[in-house]
């Protein structure tokens, strides 16, 4: 069916068919009518406008939505990937819980791009709580969890949720762009032995022995590294010792009673110069090094002492004499250049390794265990334990023993002494000395004989030292004979 289209030129209208002339006729007189568009174009022109209406205005907010919403959908993602052991239950809560609030957020997502940036944070808040109050539902659910997050939703704004701890194991989880694993932490076994830690070392909680370390105020007792300290120690004794039959293989100029008059000298001159007990146990130790390796003539005895008395002084004292005093000591037997001379060859010898565990240095530490047994610190016991061990300087005998096992015979044979009615050794002098009473059993003995001098030694520096008041004239005590009962 044809149809023909009315024109109306000048309010007239014409019949006929409209050709491609005749349009191009009226069109140069301006007489084509305007055809009205049909109602599928106008669907069409207006479905057109709209998305071009609609696409303006979202690239007006397109920079300023575009990381929110990238955000809060990562912040919605991560929260519901929250993963632990045996915590398939956990996951589907979650997913229910992100299905209920689904609706909620959608509606949060649409009025967030349609508000201003400012007002689009505060919903994002509100979103955060949302998801806050599903999190607590879940907790409702197993009350053996708790749930701790810390969600970054938006730049320098944080909002705690909660974080997962089930049994002792923590999980920190950080839901950002960077980080979507959580980070296990390690839970320490269930069955592992009760232990207490003193600094980096490690002693039992058992309640046979008191801990001499517990006590961090007085820092100069350094409890924190004071077991390392003496672990060291102990490792250092057995390897910087001296020869002990340096007697019989090297020195044939010299005898035992020589080196122990010497002893004895030096000792007297401890006294006079006041110097401290390490110097004449450093003393002593140089002297025994140099002759284990060196042959040395019995009129050069004397000037190895001083030289070594020197030496030790130098790194003990804080003002230590000098080489004029050693040298008007010996009645000018030496000259300063002999002196300087043999310190010389002293420090080449030792490689200026100086320092050494001597028994001093670990009767400090035996005493404090000692010392724990006592309501109250007995100025006695430390006295007589440092008589009997300076008594072992003397005699040649001793270099067979550690200065350890010689520092704890002296505490055993000193506790002895001073009360009989019950046992010297005890599970606390045992841990910190690790010797049991069979291993100083021979040490002990020899000691005694020391002290009770069975052998009428006529060398009395160190008795006439210890009779003094100051020292509460221990060397004067005298010990019952010990029974063989107590090893």
């Amino acid at each position: 069916m044809r149809k023909e289209n009315v024109v109306s030129a000048n309010g007239g209208e014409f019949n006929g068919r409209l050709t491609r002339a005749r349009a191009a006729a009226l069109c140069a007189s301006r007489q084509l009518p305007l055809k009205a568009p049909t109602q599928p174009d106008q669907k069409r022109v207006l479905r057109a406008n709209t998305k071009r209406t609609a696409s303006d205005g979202n690239n007006t907010n397109a920079a300023e939505n575009a990381g929110h919403h990238c955000k809060k959908r990562a912040v919605l993602q991560d929260v519901t990937n929250v993963c632990c052991n045996n915590s398939y239950r956990m996951c589907i809560n979650a997913t229910k819980i992100q299905s209920k609030s689904s609706k909620k957020t959608r509606k949060a997502q649409a009025t967030a791009s349609k508000v201003a940036p400012d007002v689009a944070h505060q919903v994002l808040q509100t979103e955060a709580k949302l998801l806050k109050e599903g999190i607590q539902e879940t907790e409702k659910i197993d009350p053996k969890l708790e749930v701790t997050c810390l969600v970054s939703v938006r730049g320098d704004h944080t909002f705690p949720l909660n974080s997962i701890k089930e049994e002792s194991i923590h999980y920190h989880w950080f839901a950002n762009q960077n980080s979507t694993m959580p980070l296990r932490s390690q839970s320490p076994p269930r069955n592992a032995k009760k232990v207490s830690f003193s600094g980096t070392s490690t002693t039992s909680s058992e309640p046979d022995f008191k801990d001499i370390d517990s006590d961090k105020k007085d820092l100069q007792l350094c409890s924190l590294y004071a077991p390392e300290i003496y672990n060291n120690l102990r490792v250092a004794e057995l390897v910087r010792r001296p020869c002990p039959n340096f007697m019989q293989t090297i020195q044939q100029d010299i005898t035992q009673s020589m080196r122990a008059i010497l002893v004895d000298w030096l000792v007297e001159v401890s006294e006079e110069y006041k110097l401290v007990p390490d110097t004449l146990y450093l003393t002593v130790y140089l002297i025994d090094w140099f002759l284990s390796q060196n042959y040395i003539e019995r009129q050069r005895l004397q000037l190895l002492g001083i030289t070594c008395m020197l030496i030790a002084s130098k790194y003990e004292e804080i003002c230590a004499p000098r080489v004029e005093e050693f040298c008007f000591i010996t009645d000018n037997t030496y000259v300063r250049e002999e002196v300087l001379k043999m310190e010389s060859q002293v420090l080449k010898y030792i490689g200026f390794q100086l320092f050494a565990p001597t028994a001093k240095t670990f009767l400090r530490r035996f005493l404090r265990a000692a010392q724990a047994s006592y309501t109250t610190p007995s100025l006695e016991l430390e006295y007589l334990a440092n008589y009997l061990a300076e008594l072992t300087l003397i005699d040649y005998g001793f270099l067979n023993f550690s200065p350890s096992v010689v520092a704890a015979s002296a505490v055993f044979l000193a506790r002895w002494t001073l009360d009989q009615s019950c046992h010297p050794w005890n599970p606390t002098l045992e841990h910190y000395t690790t010797y049991s009473v069979l291993d100083l059993k021979t040490t002990v003995l020899l000691l005694q004989d020391l002290q009770l001098n069975t052998n009428d030694c006529s060398l009395s520096a160190i008795r006439v030292k210890y009779r003094q008041q100051r020292f509460k004239s221990v060397a004067s005590f005298s010990s019952p004979k010990l029974l063989e009962t107590l090893f």
